[in-house]
C-alpha cells in the first residue's frame, strides 16, 4: 500500500522542494520568499500543496515563523541532498551543452610526442580542463567505422580525401624521415633521397601504421625500377625502433615521431616527401566539446600556414649518439609531424 501511495505522489515539483527547503533554513515563509524573490503567499500556497500531496504536515506555523515537524525534519533531511544533486546535474548538463565540459573521443594514427597534433591537444586540454579527451590508437578503417557509429568523435588521419558519410579538413603536413642505425653508412649524410634507399632492406610493423608505410615504400621504390625488400615484423613501434638499432633494417616515420628519441637510432630527412594530415568527423555529431576542438584546430592550422608562408622548414640534423633531432634556423618554428 505504501508503494502505491508513493507512486501517486511522484508528481512533486522541484519548485515545491525548493520552497520547503528555503522555509526550513530561514524558519519563516516571509524570509524564504524574500530570499527567493517571490510573494510570501506563493511560498505558503506551494508548501501547503506539497503537504497535501504527502498527506502530512511539514511545518508547525506560529506567529514568529515556522518550525519543522518530525515528519518535516525527515523529509527535508532527504530532500536537501537530492536538490543538491539535481543542481549539480543541471550545471553539468549546461556545461556539456556549452562545450566547457564533457568528453571527446579521439582516434589517432600519428605520434603524439610532438608536432601539430601534440600542440593542438595540449592547448585544448589547457583551455578546457573540464573536458576529458579519450584516445584510441588504431587503423584508419576502424576509426572511420567508429565515427559513423558515433562511437568516436574525431580522428586525425593521413590523406587528403574525405570519406563518404564524413566531414574532413586538412590541418597540417608532416615531413617523412628515414630511421636508421647510428653506425649506418647513410648516417654521414644530412639528408636522403629515394635513390639512396634503392638497395636497402626495410622493416615495418604488422600493426598500424605499418601497412601504410609498407604501401608507401612499395609505391616509391617501384618507381626506381627496384623490387623493394620489406620485412613485416610482429612488434609495435618502440620495438621496431629497437630492431632498427640492431641493424635489422631501416624504416620510415613522420616528423612528429622525431620528438621521441630511441637509443642507437637517428633520423634523416627524406627530401621532398610530405604527408598530409586531416581531421575526420561526422557532420551529424552535435557534441559541443567536439565543435570547440574543431574551431581551435582550424585557428591553429591557419596560423601555421601563415607562419610556413613566411619561413622555410628548419634544417633537421640528428645527434649520432642519442638519435635526438635538432632543428636549426634563425627563427625556430615548430612544424607539424606517419
Amino acid at each position: 500500500m505504501a508503494r502505491v501511495r508513493w507512486k501517486r505522489r511522484m508528481a512533486i515539483e522541484l519548485k515545491h522542494l525548493r520552497y520547503a527547503i528555503a522555509a526550513a533554513e530561514h524558519h519563516s515563509f516571509r524570509r524564504a520568499a524574500n530570499v527567493i524573490g517571490v510573494h510570501q503567499s506563493a511560498i505558503s500556497r506551494r508548501i501547503r500543496d506539497l503537504e497535501d500531496q504527502l498527506g502530512v504536515s511539514l511545518f508547525n506555523r506560529h506567529s514568529g515563523g515556522v518550525e519543522l515537524t518530525y515528519a518535516g525534519q525527515n523529509f527535508i533531511e532527504h530532500a536537501r541532498p537530492a536538490m543538491g544533486q539535481i543542481g549539480c546535474a543541471a550545471s553539468l548538463a549546461d556545461a556539456c551543452g556549452s562545450g566547457s565540459a564533457g568528453l571527446v573521443r579521439v582516434g589517432i594514427f600519428s605520434s603524439l610526442s610532438s608536432g601539430f597534433i601534440s600542440d593542438l591537444l595540449r592547448t585544448y586540454e589547457r583551455r578546457h580542463s573540464d573536458v576529458r579527451l579519450d584516445f584510441v590508437e588504431g587503423a584508419p578503417s576502424d576509426h572511420l567505422s567508429a565515427i559513423r557509429q558515433y562511437k568516436m568523435d574525431i580522428a586525425f588521419l593521413t590523406g587528403a580525401t574525405t570519406p563518404i558519410g564524413c566531414e574532413g579538413q586538412h590541418l597540417w603536413t608532416e615531413r617523412v624521415f628515414v630511421v636508421l642505425p647510428t653506425d649506418d653508412v647513410l648516417a654521414n649524410k644530412g639528408e636522403l633521397v629515394w635513390a639512396d634507399l634503392r638497395n636497402r632492406h626495410f622493416i615495418v610493423s604488422n600493426s598500424d601504421p605499418g601497412p601504410e608505410i609498407h604501401s608507401y615504400l612499395v609505391k616509391h621504390l617501384a618507381q626506381l625500377g627496384h623490387n623493394p625488400s620489406i620485412e613485416n615484423c610482429a612488434v609495435g613501434r618502440d620495438n621496431l625502433m629497437q630492431l632498427v638499432s640492431f641493424g635489422r633494417g631501416l624504416t620510415l616515420t613522420s616528423e612528429a615521431t622525431t620528438g621521441t628519441t630511441f637509443p642507437g637510432t637517428i633520423y634523416r630527412l627524406l627530401v621532398g616527401e610530405e604527408l598530409p594530415f586531416c581531421a575526420i568527423w561526422s557532420s551529424k555529431n552535435d557534441n559541443p566539446a567536439l565543435r570547440r576542438l574543431l574551431s581551435l584546430a582550424r585557428v591553429m592550422a591557419k596560423r601555421n600556414q601563415l607562419q610556413s608562408g613566411a619561413a622555410r622548414h628548419p634544417k633537421v640534423e640528428s645527434d649520432v649518439t642519442t638519435g635526438r633531432s635538432l632543428a636549426k634556423s634563425k627563427e625556430p618554428m615548430r612544424r607539424p609531424g606517419l
